[in-house]
């Protein structure tokens, strides 16, 4: 069977798992809605009432607003923004690496295979948090590097999956076979071996963009995230928290948006790698 067949019957599934296409409704939904935000949002991320302060959802704020009188349906409208940004971005950081990283080492194998896995498992061990301290540190509060920090510490896994699936390629017959007509290990990783993983690469993004939004959401939560007077739903998470007892609307609404993403995303990532499953394809 060839690739087109196996992406179409994979299509085709996909579109039958109702959960899976659920999820991806929500997602773009919540993509269109971030995308407008400047001209859905019923307020400016920066309009605020000192004088109004907090207070519950009304007609003339939906969700309520905060204790500087901002508007929480808009600062969740804005917060989309950052939060899908940064689960997007640093998830392609992460694929360019780890994948870089695993066809390379499963490729080339021996001792730059033993060399490069063992570098992983030593980064493994290191506390991702001191790593970005030390960036926020040195290079001063970034929007960008937060993106690039964190993408920086998630492809480690993405690093081992792509390995082992191409220790599995490298010695199948259309690939010795392209050995044996001289093409080159450039040309090799792009038209054999990228293509014959690119199923796997493809579930692991989409359940690593979870993973991301709920790192940036806990780096939030300690202060080492978006910074006034942008925000993101780590960020209105945070100031609910602090405030849930007086004021729970601002900590029910950001963490049940939160909440149907992550479960958005899960949905859809499960799905996907349902319909790319070996075992459930036609042979």
């Amino acid at each position: 069977m060839n690739n087109n067949s196996l992406w179409s019957d994979a299509l085709y599934r996909l579109t039958r798992n109702k959960a899976a296409m659920l999820g991806g409704f929500i997602l773009i939904l919540l993509i269109i809605s971030a995308v407008l935000a400047p001209w859905i949002a019923p307020y400016s991320y920066s309009y605020q009432d000192l004088n109004l302060g907090a207070s519950p959802p009304s007609g003339e704020h939906l969700l309520g607003t905060d204790i500087l009188g901002r508007d929480l349906l808009s600062r969740i409208l804005y917060g989309a923004r950052i939060s899908l940004l940064v689960g997007f971005v640093a998830t392609g950081v992460a694929l360019v690496i780890g994948v870089s990283w695993g066809i390379v080492a499963g490729y080339v194998g021996g001792r730059v295979d033993s060399i490069m896995m063992r570098i992983v498992d030593i980064l493994y061990g290191l506390p991702f948090i001191i790593f970005i301290i030390l960036l926020m540190v040195i290079f001063g509060r970034n929007l960008w590097l937060l993106f690039g920090a964190i993408g920086a510490v998630e492809w480690l896994t993405m690093a081992r999956i792509v390995r082992g699936q191409v220790i599995g390629l490298k010695n199948q017959e259309f690939v010795m076979a392209a050995k044996a007509m001289g093409v080159s290990n450039f040309s090799m990783f792009r038209r054999h071996l990228l293509p014959n993983i690119l199923g796997p690469i493809a579930v692991y993004a989409t359940l690593t963009i979870p993973q991301v939004m709920l790192l940036e959401g806990f780096l939030s939560f300690l202060g080492l995230g978006i910074q006034p007077p942008m925000s993101s739903w780590g960020t209105l998470i945070k100031d609910g928290v602090e405030s849930m007892e007086e004021y729970s609307w601002l900590l029910i609404y950001p963490g049940i948006t939160f909440t149907i993403t992550l479960f958005a995303l899960n949905f859809f990532g499960d799905g996907l790698r349902d319909a790319l499953d070996p075992e459930t394809s036609d042979n």
